[in-house]
């Protein structure tokens, strides 16, 4: 497979250990084998997680099992322990999936996990944070190369349409698991993939056009992000890993596109998320800054604070003894004397005493 090949080239792959994400549905089973065909020599290690939601769930990560055994590829099962959630299972067994994956990476050094996410995933993912009503960075969608608590995630197919992936299959006279929540309309994503073969026979928009479209915006996203990290590195000060400050005069100055990315950036960093703040509330809070009628708001797990002619943003700790906190802030002072005679707001004071 070609996209495969220029994908590897592209990244300087060809000696890099690998692991798998590889549920056993055809996508991830093909993903896997795929790239054993193409490169055998490639370090490659299959994870499978049991989410333990299903009774089923343990039967197909053993039939994983049974195929990586086949091809000599090395294995393992990762499994969700403890109580499962009522509600929003979805998204929670997404981030325990990923949790997982990369914990697992991390403590055998290996820091390239590959996803078979593809064309219709991609598409859905436009649709879904369409409907959330997201900007450039969401619109994006997914990147070919992204990283995720310091673990570089690699999605080689996301211009391959699914069907390649079983086509494949059936050439090896293999099985796939078919996940029963692919036909649960409770979920959005699914309902969006339903939509999708009616908004192309409808109005002629097809995933493969949603796609181009995603790569366009891409071009764009790096643009603004390339600029805003120029910004980043130059203007804005950094205190430890828990806040951030730039001269108020300097944000007013910006872009409204490299405000959302730099605050959303900022943010992002401070509270350790994985994902952007919601993109909604992320421009009410830079309209509101903007008006300067604000001093002061939260969004993402951090306090947004205008003090002193500048723009802080600062881990938020919502149960604290500020008192007791800000009563060592001599002692710190003592031991990090660059910060004697300097501003620095009680919140941020506290988060460093925190950090500490």
């Amino acid at each position: 497979m070609q996209v495969v090949r220029d994908f590897v080239q592209k990244y300087n792959l060809e000696k890099t250990p690998l692991a798998f994400g590889v549920s056993g549905g055809a996508d991830s089973l093909a993903s896997v084998l795929i790239f054993h065909e193409l490169f055998p020599s490639l370090p490659i290690v299959a994870l499978t997680v049991d989410h333990g939601l299903r009774p089923s769930s343990n039967q197909e990560a053993q039939y994983v099992a049974t195929i990586m055994k086949q091809y000599g590829i090395e294995h393992h099962i990762l499994y969700w322990e403890g109580e499962k959630p009522i509600s929003g299972i979805e998204e929670k067994a997404r981030e325990a999936r990923y949790s997982l994956l990369l914990n697992w990476c991390r403590e055998n050094s290996i820091f390239h996990l590959v996803l078979a996410h593809h064309l219709f995933d991609q598409a859905e993912t436009f649709l879904m944070r369409l409907q959330r009503g997201s900007g450039l960075y969401g619109l994006a969608a997914m990147g070919e190369v992204s990283i995720r608590d310091g673990i570089t995630l690699l999605r080689p197919f996301l211009t391959v349409h699914p069907q390649l992936f079983k086509d494949f299959l059936l050439k090896h006279h293999l099985q796939w698991v078919e996940d029963e929540s692919n036909q649960c309309t409770d979920f959005l994503r699914v309902k969006m993939r339903k939509f999708l073969p009616i908004l192309e026979q409808e109005i002629g928009i097809s995933p493969e056009k949603i796609v181009y479209a995603v790569q366009n915006l891409q071009n764009t996203k790096s643009f603004v992000e390339d600029t805003a990290q120029q910004i980043i590195r130059t203007k804005i000060h950094q205190w430890g890993k828990v806040g951030f400050s730039v001269d108020f005069t300097e944000f007013l100055s910006w872009h409204r596109e490299i405000k959302f990315y730099i605050l959303g950036s900022l943010i992002k960093n401070v509270s350790a998320s994985p994902y952007f703040p919601e993109a909604e509330s992320l421009l009410t809070l830079i309209h509101q800054f903007e008006r300067e009628n604000c001093d002061k708001m939260t969004l993402g797990g951090c306090i947004i604070l205008k003090t002193n002619l500048k723009l802080w943003i600062i881990k938020e700790y919502r149960q604290n003894n500020s008192n007791s906190m800000l009563s060592c802030w001599g002692e710190y002072i003592k031991q990090n004397p660059t910060f004697r005679g300097v501003y620095i707001p009680a919140p941020l004071k506290e988060a460093l005493l925190k950090e500490k």
